[in-house]
């Protein structure tokens, strides 16, 4: 007890020896962690952040019949297909949409119907249509429930329904017609997707099987899945080997691109966390420098007295990582603090502070700190005579 007590009274007086240099120390410390924690919790955040700004493109997979040529043309899926799908991946919930699709004619008046426009009609559940559509744009931004009279009406359609007017609008009745069937429904919206679905009519699911005489099948499968590109192939997969009469398909745009995109922030900020890291014990190796040569007298006075190396190298040590856990502690929480404003201004939304970025920013600062004193261990080397007679 009484040596534990004199090794941390001896430690109290390094630390106060030089109080100049005990603040430069620090300062490059806790910069150095300082930048470790913003650009380690801005790494963690980019994955999730780049997860929630793919799904902003909509479906990420999808689920259509498998070609075979002993299957009947145009037989689709069955409908109860959808109940096989798991709902959840890694405890987030997947959006699962079906869709039909046939070729019929779209009539501007519903009372009068003449001058026919050949067009795509689709059924859904319009309900659940944003879960996989979130980048649509809507003509009516009032929310308006949908029912199986409901209609949901393409920028390109609605432009040849009424090319007087300028397009159709909300609140229009049309009718559609598909062979000899036939349903008139209400405009509730017209939609610019900024693709083929601008040429569609969407409404029911059901009313658009009956259209096409299609009971209890559809033409295909929409599902927005969360989660990182790997955790969105596992799931692939895993459907894959429950569903094997179908065929699942992941939109490789989203989830190849949100990888490359992922491993390209990933690699630049972990190269620049190791640059800063590599920079600060540089800095710190400096100071150190300067305190050893201030030292040497005293640890020819220790070993002198008959203090074993071992000891006098696990004072400096202690002084060096208690330097680093102070820096660390510091400087990551402003680390973290930064990376929430440079996510503002980079990304518009501030990112999220992850718990785990502070132990490993404070632990790399205490490993840069040991690895520093570097110069502080060649004392350990020094005879006391040579001090003593004033040669060293």
């Amino acid at each position: 007890m009484p040596d534990r007590k004199m090794f941390w009274r001896i430690v109290r007086r390094l630390l106060a020896a030089n109080r100049g240099r005990l603040f430069v120390i620090l300062l490059a410390l806790g910069s150095g962690a300082a930048v470790t924690a913003a650009l380690l919790n801005l790494q963690v955040d980019a994955k999730r952040r780049l997860t929630t700004e793919f799904r902003a493109f909509g479906a990420n997979v999808v689920i259509a019949p498998r070609d075979s040529p002993n299957a009947p043309q145009n037989s689709g899926l069955a409908q109860s297909v959808l109940a096989q799908l798991p709902t959840t991946n890694n405890a987030l919930p997947v959006a699962a949409v079906p869709f039909v699709y046939v070729v019929g004619d779209v009539f501007a008046d519903a009372d009068l119907p003449k001058n026919p426009h050949p067009v795509v009609i689709t059924g859904t559940d319009l309900d659940s249509l944003r879960l996989v559509a979130p980048a649509w744009k809507f003509e009516a931004h009032t929310p308006v429930r949908m029912s199986g009279e409901s209609c949901l009406v393409g920028a390109h359609v609605a432009e040849q329904l009424h090319p007087q007017n300028g397009h159709l609008s909300a609140g229009a009745k049309i009718l559609l017609r598909s062979g000899t069937q036939t349903q008139a429904c209400d405009v509730v919206n017209v939609f610019s997707a900024g693709g083929s679905e601008d040429d569609q009519v969407l409404t029911d699911l059901s009313t658009v099987q009956r259209l096409a005489s299609l009971s209890s099948r559809i033409s295909l499968i929409q599902l927005s899945v969360p989660g990182t590109p790997w955790e969105i192939q596992n799931y692939v997969a895993s459907l894959r080997q429950r569903l094997p009469e179908v065929d699942v398909r992941p939109i490789r745009q989203f989830t190849e691109g949100e990888a490359k995109i992922y491993d390209r922030i990933s690699g630049i900020l972990s190269a620049t966390v190791g640059l800063v890291l590599v920079l600060t014990g540089l800095c710190v190796m400096a100071a150190m420098t300067n305190v050893a040569m201030e030292r040497r007298n005293d640890v020819g006075l220790m070993k002198a007295i008959v203090g074993a190396t071992r000891r006098v190298l696990r004072l400096f040590l202690a002084e060096a990582a208690i330097l680093g856990l102070t820096g660390g502690v510091l400087g990551a929480a402003i680390g973290i603090l930064l990376s929430m404003w440079l996510g503002k201004a980079v990304f518009g939304v501030a990112a999220q502070p992850r718990l785990i970025v502070y132990p490993v920013a404070v632990a790399l600062t205490i490993v840069v700190a040991i690895a520093s004193a570097y110069p502080l261990r060649r004392l350990a080397n020094i005879r006391p005579a040579s001090v003593f007679r004033g040669e060293a």
